[in-house]
């Protein structure tokens, strides 16, 4: 019988720069209390060296996560890099970053699914451990979202940080793990949140730059409308298909878009808020990386058997949600 995959640690790298509200206050037309009620960032770590993206955070990443367990970067199989500010169109940032280490056993490639890169790229994973053919894959989830986002845009800039966040997976040996997951995608959302130059469509040139197409473009309200519904649509859903009650969760673990969204979610679950991960307050958005960001911040506070619902929402539209029993 095939074994279930597990998380079996975690770790960070975020960078030291700290952008804070009352920064971008002496910049934009806008204030602290502004941005806090409109989606509860207060402040967001931002990658100021212009020589490394997001390779150099990953690598940070998943060397810190190899040096926590004890392992060497030859133990490693298979990488995998969630991410949409890949450091090159190819080669895959995984490659990169499985030189960075010295992970010379290992194969990888990119998932980009936005901000549910994440969570599509942990369900991958988990099936190369399922089926028998891995037994310690890295999954990464690292974003420069600096270097997509227009600082003179009050919607976007206010939201987004940089940061990189790794876990492990290997073969569950008791019955926990990864238990269920369902992810969904509706590709009629693209207009509402995209990046709309740099790919084949519209080739980076002096017009696509002058025109600003290079960075995030938002509507703010769209994209809040389907994720208030969808993200919590499938937490619930994550529940109801395994006989989950609220009492039975320890903790939601949302993707940090915002903070209404977070809370819409708890709420359709019945899940208190002292149940929830919540630290977009200090990171943001970091797009691919708030998920494990989230699970290094509360690993001190999960127990063994613990039942965790992890759910995101990201552009293309895409979303999700994974149950979880945490293995250590």
């Amino acid at each position: 019988m095939n074994k279930k995959a597990a998380i079996t640690g975690v770790s960070a790298y975020r960078p030291e720069y700290i952008l804070t509200n009352k920064e971008i206050e002496q910049t934009l037309d806008t204030t602290d209390e502004w941005i806090m009620s409109r989606c509860g960032v207060s402040e967001r770590r931002i990658l100021k060296d212009k020589n490394k993206g997001t390779a150099f955070m990953a690598a940070e990443a998943a060397k810190s996560l190899l040096d926590k367990k004890g392992l060497t970067p030859l133990d490693i199989e298979l990488i995998i890099v969630a991410t949409v500010t890949p450091e090159h169109p190819y080669p895959a940032t995984a490659n990169i970053v499985a030189d960075m280490i010295g992970a010379t056993n290992a194969w990888g490639f990119d998932i980009q699914a936005a901000c549910s890169s994440f969570l599509s790229a942990v369900q991958t994973a988990s099936k190369f451990i399922e089926s028998g053919t891995h037994k310690k894959v890295l999954v990464i989830g690292s974003d420069k979202m600096s270097s997509i986002v227009d600082y003179t845009c009050r919607k976007t800039s206010i939201l987004f940080g940089d940061a990189a966040g790794a876990v492990l997976l290997e073969p569950s040996i008791d019955e926990t793990g990864i238990l269920d997951a369902k992810l969904y995608a509706d590709g009629s959302g693209k207009k509402y949140l995209y990046q709309p130059a740099g790919g084949s469509l519209i080739p980076a040139s002096i017009e696509s730059v002058t025109n600003k197409q290079h960075f995030v473009q938002m509507d703010g309200q769209a994209v809040f409308k389907v994720a208030v519904i969808k993200m919590a649509d499938a937490a619930e859903e994550m529940m109801q298909r395994n006989n989950l009650l609220a009492d039975d969760i320890a903790f939601l673990t949302p993707h940090q878009a915002n903070k209404r969204i977070i809370e819409a979610t708890a709420n359709r679950m019945g899940i208190s808020m002292d149940k929830v991960m919540l630290n977009i307050h200090k990171y943001g958005n970091t797009t691919s990386a708030t998920i494990p960001l989230c699970l290094v911040e509360w690993e001190d506070q999960l127990k063994k058997g613990d039942n965790i619902i992890l759910t995101t929402f990201g552009a293309g539209f895409t979303w999700g949600a994974m149950y979880v029993k945490w293995s250590y």
